[in-house]
């Protein structure tokens, strides 16, 4: 028997009926330089990265497609647009106010098209990923929008979604996953969500490390280092998910929180990575014996230098995979797919 739930005119069914296997969920959070304008320039320090992207998602998505990986791409609606106008069309009326001018993204100096400002469109990028298989496309918010930072609002944040939405629609590609930036998860925007067509969205694990409200306490040094030291130690658990708790019935939306941030390779960490591997290998390994969601995330500009030690590093995390498929039916999903193995995708 199911439970339905109502919300105005829509409804669905969940399943009381839970998988009996474990899952790798992977999302990649696709921004370029929206995702990092308010700290890097464009021809700055980080300019590298930005063009490697490039390169990056190709490889990526070989390894994927090798693997028979699914994966999810929460992907800044502005990088769906073709030129500067159907940008500036599909841009929301009311935007919001941030307390910080540094993150109010309208003002962003943008080239013409993807063919003259590779950091700010990837329309040929995004078609890209849509041919290939097992691939979903999701959302990052229309213009990277901060969930919890002074000055948003939800009357905004909600005309964000729908330009989001509309850009995406308009390449016949319907949005049901999101992923907050910076994981800004803000619990009154479910219902916004919910009513815009999204289904699930990546929460934030649930040790104390990984809270995220506003970047300000965040990214303050504790909390950074203690993230950064529980990816290669075990200081907060395996940080899997029952399929029980991905979806609630008092929710509209299905939560499949992260796991672990694959972080890009470093020379100056390199002789860490076997932990670092580990760690990663620990938690697939716990959640295919429990029957348990692993979620791994990464931005693809992570990748865009070094790009052959982190797809090296990314093969040996999806070797361990496929050996965890054949001994304990460990299966792949997409975050859209672990929605519809509960019966709560629309």
């Amino acid at each position: 028997m199911g439970q339905e739930l109502r919300s105005g005119e829509r409804s669905f069914v969940t399943s009381t009926h839970y998988p009996n296997f474990g899952a790798l969920v992977i999302s990649l959070d696709f921004e370029l330089h929206w995702g990092v304008r308010d700290k890097m320039l464009v021809n700055g320090s980080y300019e590298a990265n930005l063009r490697g992207v490039w390169k990056a998602v190709p490889k990526i998505l070989q390894t994927f497609r090798e693997f028979e990986v699914a994966a999810t791409w929460a992907t800044v609606g502005f990088l769906f647009a073709d030129s500067r106008e159907q940008m500036e069309n599909h841009s929301p009326t009311l935007k919001p106010d941030y307390q910080d001018k540094q993150l109010y993204p309208y003002e962003e100096a943008v080239g013409l098209s993807e063919d003259d400002d590779p950091f700010h469109y990837a329309p040929s990028l995004i078609e890209m990923i849509r041919l290939c298989p097992r691939q979903e496309i999701g959302s990052h918010t229309f213009s990277h929008y901060y969930c919890c930072e002074p000055g948003q609002d939800g009357a905004s944040f909600c005309q964000d979604l729908q330009s989001a939405v509309s850009i995406a629609r308009e390449k016949g590609i319907e949005l049901k996953s999101l992923v907050f930036p910076k994981n800004q998860y803000n619990e009154h925007y479910a219902e916004i969500l919910y009513h815009n067509g999204i289904s699930c969205y990546r929460g934030n694990q649930r040790a104390w490390m990984y809270d995220a409200g506003r970047s300000v306490d965040s990214n303050k040094p504790f909390k950074r280092l203690s993230r950064l030291a529980d990816t290669y130690l075990n200081l907060a658990g395996y940080h899997t998910t029952k399929w029980s708790e991905v979806f609630r019935g008092s929710n509209l939306l299905c939560n499949i929180p992260a796991s672990f941030y694959v972080r890009p390779f470093s020379p100056r960490f390199e002789k860490f990575d076997g932990l670092r591997l580990r760690r990663i290998e620990q938690s697939m390994r716990y959640a295919a014996t429990r029957k348990q969601i692993t979620h791994l995330w990464w931005h693809p500009h992570d990748f865009g230098i070094h790009i052959d030690e982190n797809i090296a590093f990314l093969r040996r995390i999806l070797t361990s995979y496929q050996e965890l498929h054949h001994t304990h039916d460990m299966r792949s999903l997409s975050m859209i797919e672990v929605a519809r193995r509960l019966g709560a995708a629309r």
